[in-house]
């Protein structure tokens, strides 16, 4: 305004600034409510401060870590993806993506996630152990799998125990290396050990369809028409 003023720019100019003022007194709320853990108030004011500062790397990281506390784990991934994309080297980003996609079931891409933290920082402690973990898992499924595209029903049954071994605190790993265990043993002529254990994913998930099937086969061969 000094180098030119004129009463168009200086009325463009208070607007602004009492915006940026108000966006002020907005974050100012919003940390207040996260330090409360009140989240949803947070996101909530989060929201309007995101809609003028789009490119605000750490205010979509605070929004991410209130939509993980909120149960909203895909909302989450979404903020930290464009925070790695905004932020240079943004190891941490990358970590927690990784992480949550981890702790839904989804492996492969919780892999190719920590191979990007680790592409900027191949020291990176935590995604370096996060790494070695997924990928071990990884391993696992992948050769449970070709063992039964191969008719090694035994030998996948003992691949996916492994896993369930491998990673005893998520439970969906455990669920789904259980289904796929309820798959194998009525191909592997054991109709009685496959009732019991797709019995234990149909308590977990009711309406799993493969369990259902898988179930049924097996209770024709032990010639339980009826079940």
């Amino acid at each position: 305004l000094k180098s030119s003023p004129s009463n168009n720019e200086e009325k463009e100019a208070q607007t602004q600034l009492t915006k940026s003022d108000e966006l002020q007194r907005l974050h100012s709320q919003a940390l207040s409510a996260y330090q409360k853990e009140d989240y949803e108030a947070a996101i909530s004011l989060l929201d309007e401060i995101l809609a003028v500062c789009v490119w605000d790397a750490e205010l979509r990281e605070l929004r991410a870590e209130c939509y993980i506390k909120e149960g909203e784990p895909s909302k989450a991934i979404s903020d930290l993806k464009a925070a790695a994309k905004l932020k240079n080297d943004n190891t941490e980003a990358f970590y927690k993506i990784s992480k949550i996609y981890y702790q839904l079931g989804d492996h492969e891409l919780s892999l190719s996630e920590v191979r990007e933290c680790l592409k900027l920082d191949q020291d990176h402690k935590q995604c370096f152990s996060l790494y070695k973990q997924v990928k071990k898992l990884n391993k696992q499924i992948e050769s449970a799998e070709e063992f039964i595209r191969e008719g090694r029903y035994e030998d996948a049954i003992s691949k996916y125990e492994s896993a369930m071994k491998t990673e005893p605190d998520v439970p969906v790993y455990a669920t789904r290396a259980k289904e796929r265990i309820c798959h194998c043993f009525p191909k592997n002529q054991q109709p009685t050990e496959a009732i019991k254990v797709c019995t234990e994913v149909l308590q977990l998930e009711p309406t799993n369809v493969n369990a259902l099937k898988d179930r049924a086969e097996a209770y024709l061969l032990e010639d339980l028409y009826e079940e």
